[in-house]
């Protein structure tokens, strides 16, 4: 995506988001211009750019790597299914790459370093969801895609999960009280995802599906207790609050270990 389509995608996610968070609000009182927007707006395009960047060179080692590693018949045959089927089939083989490659990012202490740019969210919103680690998300969205893309999925399915992924990661971190009523137990809902964020120790380490709660529930990582939101999200893990100190600050000298209320 170069820097106008950039541009345009965060225009039209201001356009969608902005009244959805009026309107339907989970918290009312939480203001559009709220603390950190800027450093937020910062990563939208920096980090943004940097993502994409990343993620295009592990595609570009998959394409040449694939016709090695995966028989070109198999290749042939994923190619050839119906949209819909193919369309499903990426949707459960990438959201399960990210449900596992995130879940790593929690467990292992130095990845983590990485994930808590993430985490130090404390005010949920669309524009929130931009705040991550470069390194993080292209190692996160390489283990999502390069899998479909070896396999030889064909572009149209890829397109369409490409589009759900990229607006369900905003909707899930806006703030928003829309439910899906029963669906919440297998596609991620904001109050599925709001719960991932929770700064409070029964929410550590649940939730970490992109778009099917299933996934977690199939795990056992799964946490919405009925009727109830986050009293608090972030995380008790110190982060620099600029974007070139976050940018460096997992590689700086390891901090303490991170108490058990650390993730949410």
């Amino acid at each position: 995506m170069d820097p106008i389509e950039l541009l345009k995608y965060f225009l039209f996610s201001c356009l969608v988001f902005v009244p959805l968070e009026r309107v339907l609000a989970l918290r009312p009182e939480q203001r559009i211009f709220r603390r950190g927007w800027t450093l937020d707006l910062t990563h939208v395009f920096a980090t943004g750019f940097l993502i994409q960047l990343g993620v295009a060179g592990l595609l570009l080692v998959t394409a040449w790597l694939s016709p090695h590693l995966v028989p070109e018949t198999l290749r042939e045959a994923v190619a050839a299914q119906p949209v819909w089927l193919a369309f499903l089939e990426v949707l459960i083989l990438a959201d399960a790459g990210f449900y596992f490659v995130h879940r790593a990012f929690h467990v292992v202490p130095w990845l983590w370093r990485f994930h808590a740019v993430h985490h130090s969210i404390e005010a949920m919103d669309f524009l929130a969801a931009h705040r991550v680690h470069a390194l993080d998300q292209i190692l996160t969205r390489g283990a999502t895609l390069m899998p479909i893309y070896a396999l030889g999925f064909a572009p149209e399915p890829i397109a369409l999960f490409l589009v759900l992924y990229r607006w369900q990661s905003l909707l899930i971190h806006a703030n928003t009280r829309i439910g899906i009523g029963p669906l919440k137990w297998i596609v991620a809902s904001p109050v599925f995802h709001h719960w991932h964020h929770a700064n409070q120790p029964a929410a550590l380490d649940k939730n970490f599906a992109g778009q099917l709660s299933v996934l977690d529930l199939v795990f056992g990582t799964l946490y919405m207790p009925r009727g109830e939101a986050p009293r608090r999200y972030g995380t008790d893990h110190p982060v620099p609050d600029t974007y070139l100190r976050q940018l460096a600050s997992p590689f700086e000298r390891a901090p303490k270990p991170k108490p058990a209320t650390a993730l949410g």
